[in-house]
């Protein structure tokens, strides 16, 4: 009989060892204080401290305790050993979770921005291409108005050659007038000269032929 208890007794224990080994846990950080009016537990608690509380060291004595100054005012000795240099595991978790919120926040402007920017930069090339649109009919149409610019300027070289053309051919024309004066008046003189020499010639005729008439009358 008390074999078989001293199994079951065996038996129970490995199995509560078992379940013991089994699970898994973590030790705490989470850490109070006592801040005390001297320096050992005998003194007058006045304040207590959680872990990550910031204080201002005023004296370290070889008792194990240091005189604090807490961040409300409050003065006391808490125990050297539970002080630390630098932040603890909890704040500097607190500080990272803190920068990473901050991050993430930058992250999230930051990713608005190229939103918005991307935004911008579409409507820019959308303006762009309406500009280099209109650009090339601008440029289409200064060189329709070119042309046509042009033309005045031909068509006044043209009229000053016309107009050069019509001085030459008044020219020409008043010389063909002078000449053409020049030749009736020529002519008229011809013929007046031919008119008085026929008249002086049958004056001649007319004087010369009753002569001769007699002439012959005489002779027979």
């Amino acid at each position: 009989m008390k074999t078989r208890l001293f199994i079951i007794s065996c038996l129970l224990l490995s199995s509560f060892s078992f379940s013991v080994q089994a699970k898994t846990q973590y030790v705490s950080d989470h850490l109070v204080i006592t801040v005390r009016t001297g320096q050992s537990a005998q003194f007058q608690i006045i304040k207590t401290l959680e872990t990550g509380a910031h204080v201002e060291v005023l004296e370290i004595a070889e008792t194990g305790y240091t005189r604090v100054k807490t961040a409300d005012g409050v003065e006391g000795w808490v125990r050297t050993q539970y002080l630390a240099d630098e932040p603890v595991a909890k704040e500097k978790l607190e500080r990272a979770l803190s920068q990473l919120a901050k991050t993430r926040d930058t992250l999230k402007k930051l990713k608005d921005s190229y939103a918005n920017l991307s935004k911008e930069h579409q409507e820019l090339s959308k303006v762009q291409s309406t500009l280099s649109t209109d650009k090339k009919q601008l440029d289409s149409e200064l060189a329709r108005l070119n042309e046509i610019a042009k033309k005045p300027i031909i068509l006044d070289k043209q009229n000053r050659e016309l107009q050069q053309k019509n001085v030459t051919l008044e020219k020409d024309l008043q010389r063909l007038n002078q000449e053409n004066y020049s030749l009736k008046d020529r002519s008229q003189r011809e013929w007046f000269i031919a008119g008085a020499l026929v008249l002086f010639g049958g004056i001649v005729l007319g004087l010369i032929i009753p002569k001769l008439r007699r002439r012959k009358t005489s002779s027979w």
